[in-house]
């Protein structure tokens, strides 16, 4: 009874497993999520949004700036030389009854041995703070510029997820019309076979469908292949195991912006992350100016000193001081000038940079949307071509099976299908290619 239980129990489990693995293996994967899947995955995804986190850190620690600076410096050293203090006779005053002090000549030594100097420094910067400020906006400048280059990024990755799922798409496709080749010529094959029998048609004409058919299998395993890389090149662009098993789902109707091309280009004008990129750079530049202007203003700091020399008589234990520094420098040959000079001339080169970006996001938009234009068209002339050789095939097939066509007709027909389809299948891929590129360059990230 037990064995029986066990036996039971172990069936259960395998009928599961079986179960979760044809589940893993059914998966059906749409577009949608494959791009959500890559813009929670994608490595360099990844990468470009730990750049926005390398500003974030940088930012937190320019903001220290305008805090307190605290210094200690310790030095102990070996003294190659003594030290000498001396005092002449009656250097601190010459008293009644007292005499002069000191009576005689002194002179206080500290002899060479090893000796210790500590000191402290507190600066609270003041006029610092005005240039501290124009840093921490030209960092939240540059963070801002590397979450643009992050949704490049993105954008470029959904890029080449819809590229690569399309390509899929193609391949399921040529290999359908690829397996339904081969059905045919094994029909073919088994009637030609009978016809030979029958002494109706020539061996050779037997063995050439027989080579049509082993010609048409080995294409089908060819494009099996493919897919299978195919597979792998999305799964690896998904950040996930490359042998993690799907399937493609049809894609989506057309968006609105396919055929409006106004409002693709002033989609673009806002959506496009070079053109933000560049509108931040002038940001970055102007206030890189401003930074290298306000050096013109002194420096002025709060400071508190201490100093306590150790091991050397007659020194002070303990010197403290505390008031207000100034470093400035008034002359520098026109070094400041001929730098703030440099400064404009780059602020002028992102304004020259913005112009030529939003011109080029134009150009760009036009072109793709042009070659979307051209490839749809393309796409619906294949379409019928394919279903013209087709529809020619099945003709010529029925007619040979009833011997009133020769198998030369019934292989030009399917040669004729065969190029239609290819054509097909390459139109289709260049229409999905095309309606790719429109959307990355109308600054879609879905």
């Amino acid at each position: 009874m037990a064995t029986r239980i066990v036996s039971l129990l172990l069936m259960a489990a395998l009928l599961v497993s079986s179960c979760l693995a044809q589940d893993r293996q059914s998966e059906v994967l749409t577009l949608e999520r494959a791009i959500q899947l890559a813009l929670q995955d994608n490595r360099q995804i990844k990468n470009a949004e730990i750049e926005v986190f390398k500003f974030e850190d940088r930012l937190a620690a320019a903001r220290t700036q305008r805090l307190p600076e605290f210094k200690i410096t310790a030095l102990g050293s070996q003294l190659l030389s003594s030290i000498d203090f001396k005092f002449e006779r009656g250097v601190f005053g010459n008293y009644p009854g007292l005499g002069p002090i000191p009576n005689t000549d002194t002179t206080i030594s500290t002899p060479r041995r090893p000796t210790f100097l500590f000191a402290g420094q507190i600066n609270q910067p003041l006029s610092q703070l005005y240039r501290i400020g124009l840093n921490l906006k030209q960092i939240g400048a540059g963070r801002e510029i590397a979450e643009q280059q992050a949704r490049a990024r993105r954008q470029s990755v959904i890029n080449n997820v819809k590229r690569a799922y399309y390509a899929i798409l193609q391949s399921e496709s040529a290999l359908r019309a690829s397996e339904e080749a081969v059905r045919l010529f094994r029909e073919l094959d088994r009637v030609t076979g009978d016809y030979v029998v029958q002494q109706v048609a020539l061996k050779s004409e037997g063995l050439e469908v027989k080579t049509r058919l082993a010609k048409s299998e080995y294409e089908a395993t060819t494009l099996r292949d493919q897919l299978a890389s195919q597979k792998e090149q999305l799964n690896q662009l998904l950040g996930r195991d490359v042998h993690t098993e799907f399937s493609v789902s049809p894609t989506p109707a057309l968006s609105h912006f396919e055929v409006d091309l106004a409002a693709a280009r002033e989609r673009a004008m806002v959506e496009r992350p070079e053109i933000a990129e560049a509108r931040l750079k002038i940001k970055q530049a102007e206030y890189d100016r401003r930074i290298k202007k306000s050096e013109y203003i002194p420096d002025v700091s709060l400071s508190f000193t201490y100093i306590s020399p150790q091991n050397v008589n007659f020194a002070p234990r303990q010197i403290a001081s505390a008031g207000i520094s100034l470093s400035w420098e008034p002359f520098d040959w026109g070094r400041k000038k001929r730098e703030l000079a440099e400064k404009k001339r780059i602020v002028e080169q992102a304004n020259t940079e913005l112009i030529e970006a939003e011109s080029q996001v134009l150009v760009e938009v036009n072109s793709k949307f042009r070659k979307l234009q051209q490839t749809r068209q393309l796409l619906a002339i294949g379409r019928l071509a394919e279903e013209t050789a087709r529809e020619q095939l099945r003709v010529m097939s029925n007619r040979y099976t009833a011997q009133a066509a020769l198998l030369k007709d019934v292989l030009s027909a399917q040669t004729s299908l065969a190029d239609a389809n290819y054509q097909y299948q390459q139109a289709m891929l260049a229409f999905w290619a095309a309606r790719a590129d429109f959307e990355k360059a109308i600054g879609g990230e879905l």
